[in-house]
Parts: structure tokens; C-alpha cells; sequence
């Protein structure tokens, strides 16, 4: 069992920057890999971007490449959302996820096993 807690959310001008972190409290040793999702109101939520427990591996949706990057600090279970030029339809909820299972693509929500609360990011125009 993992619980997921986000933080960083807020509202930020189209451009600007937000980080975004998702703390990881766990009583196993197993190691997680880890994602974040987004769901925009209306719409199905979305793979935005992924890394593995070795930090090696890093995936992201096209929309977000260049823009956004995904990083971890294992030391203190954390896993970072680093949001640059920001564009008004990076406006969603933005979930932080875990798994503890290597094998999956970590592409998809059904990937993952453990979920956060979800944070705010608003874009504003």
C-alpha cells in the first residue's frame, strides 16, 4: 500500500512555470514506479508523464514534450512536475500515480495501482 499526496497546484499566467510534487508514504520496500495524469472537465483523464523507479526512463505525452519534465528524488519518495510555458489547455487536474508492477507500459490509467487526490492547475490566457 502507497498513499500519494500532490502539491504545487495554482493558477499561473499562459507561459509561466509550476512544480508540481507528489509525496509518497509507504510502510513496504517496494518500488514504484510512477506517473502523472490530468482530466480536464468533460473529457477522460489523460497520460501526461511517466518515470521509472530507476529515474532511467522517462516518457511523456507529445503535448507536454519539451515543456514538462518528470523527475524523483527516492530519498524522500518525491516525484516532481516541473510545468514550463504553460499554455491555457494544461488547464486540469493533474493526478500523481504509483505501481508497483514493472512490467506495465505506464501509459494508462489501468497501469497503476495507486492514486492521489489531485491538485489544480489553472492556465490562464
Amino acid at each position: 500500500q502507497v498513499q500519494l499526496v500532490e502539491s504545487g497546484g495554482g493558477l499561473v499566467q499562459s507561459g509561466g512555470s509550476l512544480r508540481l510534487s507528489c509525496a509518497a508514504s509507504t510502510r513496504t520496500s517496494s518500488r514504484y514506479d510512477m506517473g502523472w495524469f490530468r482530466q480536464a472537465p468533460g473529457k477522460e483523464r489523460e497520460f501526461v508523464a511517466a518515470i521509472r523507479w530507476s529515474g532511467g526512463n522517462t516518457y511523456y505525452t507529445d503535448s507536454v514534450k519539451g515543456r514538462f519534465t518528470i523527475s524523483r528524488d527516492n530519498a524522500k519518495n518525491t516525484v516532481y512536475l516541473q510545468m514550463n510555458s504553460t499554455k491555457p489547455e494544461d488547464t486540469a487536474v493533474y493526478y500523481c500515480a504509483a505501481t508497483a508492477r514493472p512490467w506495465m507500459t505506464l501509459l494508462a490509467p489501468h497501469d497503476y495501482a495507486y492514486w492521489g487526490q489531485g491538485t489544480q492547475v489553472t492556465v490562464s490566457s
